[in-house]
C-alpha cells in the first residue's frame, strides 16, 4: 500500500468515530465537520513524518477537538464547552493515556449519535441520505450528486436544507434510550438498504458511477454491525447487501446491457462476498428471530448457493416471500413470490395470485411485464401483448425501455411451450 493509499484508507475508517466524537463535543454538525477536516488536514503534513498514530482515530479526534476549541475562543463566540476542557492538551500529543479514556467509552454512542441525527424522523429519505454520504461517508458533494445523477448546486442545496432542518429540531445530544434506539437503529438500517438500492437498480450506462453507493452502504452495514454484534437484522441486512453485491460483475455485459439472473456467469460472482454473506445469514438465523432483512438475504442465499439455475430451490423461495408477506405485506413483495411460483405451481397458479395487484400497481412496469411472461407461458398472446407495451410505456428512461424490452423479448422467447408457434411473425 502507496503512504497516500494507507493515510485516505485510515481517514475513512475513522471518520465516522471522530465527526461522531467531535460532534458530541461541539454540537454543531458544520463545526464538528469542520474540526475533521482541519484534524485531517494537519494528519496530511504529520504522518507522512512520523509515522502513523497508533490510533488515528483518537489523533484526530484530540487535534479536531483542539483546533476547533481555538477557532472558537479566536473567533469570541464563548460557547459552551464540555466539562473536561482542562483535558486539553498539546497538538502533537494524542495518543497517551488521556485519550483512550477521553473516547473509547463513547464509542458506540458517539457513532449512533450521528448516524441518528443522519436519519432524523424531520428528514424526507432523500435528504436522510445525502447528509450520512456526505457527514459519516465522507463523500464530496461532487461525488454525492454524481451518484444520484444531479447537479452539485442541487446537492449542495438538499445538504443545506438537511443541516438546517436538523438545527431547527434542536435535536438532543445525550445517548438515546432503549426504546428511541429501537426505532432510530431501524431507521439508520433502512437509509443503509436505501443507499445500496440508489446504487444496485443503477442501469448499465450508469452502473460504474453508482456502484460506489454500494460499497459505501456495505461499510456501514458493517459499521452498524459492529455496533450490534448480537443483533439478527443487522446481520441479516449485512448478508442481503453483501449478497446482492456479489453478483456486480456478472449483471452487465460489455456494452451495459442487463445479464438476467439465470444468465449470469456465477464464476464471476464475487465468492469472498458470498461467502461472507453465507455466514452472516446463517449466523442470524440461529437467534431465531427473523425479520424482513434476514428473509430477504435468505432468499439471496438460495440464489448464491446453486450453482445453474437449475439447481435453485424456488420452493424454499415461495415459503420464504410467504414469510415476507406477513411481516412486510406489499403488492410487489407478492409480485415478486408469484415468480418463485410460477416455478413451482405453474403460471395458472401465479397469474391468479397477480390478478388482485393490477389497480395498485398500474403503473408499475415490471407488473406487465411479469403478468405478460405468466399470459404468454399459457398460450394467451394478445393479452400477453398488450401487457408487455404497457410495461414499455411505463419506462421512465430510454436506459429502463430497453432492459424491459431484453427482459420481455427473452421471456417471450424462453415461455412459450416446445414446439408452439407465436400468434405473431
Amino acid at each position: 500500500m502507496t503512504e497516500t493509499a494507507w493515510i485516505d484508507a485510515a481517514l475513512t475508517s475513522a471518520r465516522p468515530q471522530a465527526v461522531g466524537a467531535l460532534l458530541r463535543y461541539f454540537r454543531d454538525l458544520d463545526r464538528a465537520e469542520e474540526a475533521y477536516q482541519n484534524a485531517c488536514l494537519r494528519a496530511l503534513k504529520s504522518w507522512p513524518q512520523n509515522g502513523p498514530p497508533r490510533d488515528p482515530a483518537a489523533w484526530l479526534i484530540m487535534v479536531g477537538r483542539n483546533v476547533g476549541i481555538d477557532d472558537i475562543r479566536r473567533s469570541r463566540k464563548q460557547e459552551a464547552l464540555p466539562d473536561d476542557d482542562q483535558m486539553i492538551s498539546d497538538l502533537d500529543d494524542a495518543e497517551d493515556a488521556l485519550t483512550e479514556r477521553l473516547d473509547g467509552s463513547h464509542y458506540r454512542d458517539d457513532i449512533l449519535r450521528l448516524l441518528f441525527i443522519c436519519c432524523h424522523p424531520d428528514l424526507p429519505p432523500t435528504q436522510q441520505i445525502a447528509l450520512a454520504l456526505r457527514i459519516v461517508s465522507g463523500l464530496s458533494v461532487k461525488q454525492i450528486a454524481r451518484a444520484f445523477l444531479v447537479s452539485e448546486a442541487a446537492m449542495e442545496q438538499r445538504i443545506t436544507r438537511a443541516k438546517a432542518r436538523v438545527a431547527e429540531a434542536n435535536v438532543p445530544f445525550e445517548t438515546p434510550g432503549a426504546v428511541e434506539r429501537s426505532e432510530r437503529l431501524a431507521s439508520v438500517a433502512a437509509m443503509i438498504y436505501l443507499i445500496f438500492n440508489e446504487g444496485y437498480s443503477a442501469s448499465g450506462d450508469t452502473a460504474e458511477i453508482r456502484s460506489p453507493l454500494c460499497e459505501e452502504a456495505i461499510r456501514l452495514a458493517r459499521l452498524l454491525l459492529r455496533l450490534f454484534q448480537s443483533e439478527p437484522e443487522i446481520m441479516g441486512l449485512t448478508a442481503l447487501l453483501l449478497l446482492q453485491h456479489a453478483r456486480a460483475a456478472a449483471r452487465f455485459d460489455a456494452d451495459g446491457a442487463v445479464i438476467l439472473l439465470e444468465d449470469q456467469d456465477r464464476r464471476l460472482w464475487n465468492q469472498p462476498l458470498i461467502a461472507e454473506g453465507l455466514a452472516l445469514i446463517d449466523k442470524a438465523m440461529r437467534h431465531r428471530r427473523s425479520g424482513p432483512y434476514q428473509v430477504q438475504a435468505a432468499i439471496a442465499a438460495l440464489h448464491a448457493r446453486a450453482e445453474k439455475p437449475g439447481d435453485t430451490d424456488w420452493k424454499q423461495i415461495d415459503l420464504l416471500y410467504g414469510a415476507l408477506e406477513i411481516m412486510q405485506p406489499s403488492p410487489v413483495v407478492t409480485l415478486n413470490r408469484a415468480v418463485a411460483v410460477s416455478k413451482v405451481r405453474g403460471p395458472e397458479a401465479a397469474l391468479e395470485m397477480i390478478e388482485p395487484l393490477a389497480q395498485r400497481l398500474q403503473n408499475y412496469f415490471h407488473f406487465y411485464g411479469v403478468r405478460g411472461a405468466f399470459l404468454m407461458q399459457l398460450g394467451r398472446n394478445d393479452e400477453a401483448h398488450v401487457a408487455f407495451d404497457r410495461a414499455i410505456a411505463l419506462a421512465n428512461t430510454t436506459a429502463e425501455a430497453a432492459h424491459i424490452r431484453m427482459h420481455l423479448d427473452r421471456l417471450i422467447r424462453d415461455s412459450q411451450p416446445r414446439g408452439a408457434k407465436s400468434s405473431k411473425k
